[in-house]
């Protein structure tokens, strides 16, 4: 990690440059990138917590995590530049490429390049939990509870809010510090 936080000059293009590189999705995994492995600003473990916490608030999972970041290094002012890089730059290039698609969507060739960008989502959230993964491949509590996460949503059909207000709870009591480090659970 950097020792120094980031400006908020570095924490608008940042944000702007994980909102830039994830077209067709996979923001999560570009935002993992950015975030960790290029700029330094967390570590993996600190990414994936702050992640956690995005994806537990109402809205954008991206959009909450560039709060996050923001308000950890900046405060409010940062929150508020992240939220802008994360915003303003792609939401202006949304309306002008959705006026393009709105003109454009009956030709062949659109209709497979938006499929190939599917495709390149798909490997980008797939790199995204083969890096989770190796994080926790020691932790069998945590690939149980990922394992029943994923039984209970592909194959039984239940909904997301369902499965977090059950699994949510079942995996914070787990984890939940107790004592000193030694004795707490893994």
């Amino acid at each position: 990690m950097n020792e120094q936080p980031p400006s908020h000059r570095e924490l608008f293009v940042g944000m702007l440059q994980v909102a830039l590189s994830a077209f067709g999705g996979g923001l999560s995994a570009w935002s993992q990138r950015i975030v960790v492995e290029q700029r330094g600003w967390l570590s993996n473990e600190e990414f994936l917590t702050g992640l956690t916490v995005a994806r537990l608030f109402p809205g954008p999972n991206q959009i909450n995590m560039a709060v996050y970041i923001g308000a950890a290094f900046r405060g409010l002012s940062g929150a508020l530049v992240a939220l802008a890089g994360m915003l303003l730059v792609p939401f202006s290039l949304l309306m002008l490429l959705g006026v393009a698609y709105f003109s454009f969507h009956t030709l062949p060739a659109v209709d497979r390049v938006l499929a190939g960008v599917v495709a390149a989502a798909a490997g980008m959230a797939l790199s995204m939990g083969f890096k989770i993964l190796d994080q926790y491949w020691k932790d069998p509590v945590a690939l149980l509870l990922a394992a029943a996460t994923f039984v209970a949503m592909e194959f039984f059909h239940l909904r997301l809010v369902p499965v977090v207000l059950i699994a949510g709870p079942l995996a914070m009591a787990w984890y939940w510090p107790r004592g000193s480090s030694s004795e707490s659970q893994p």
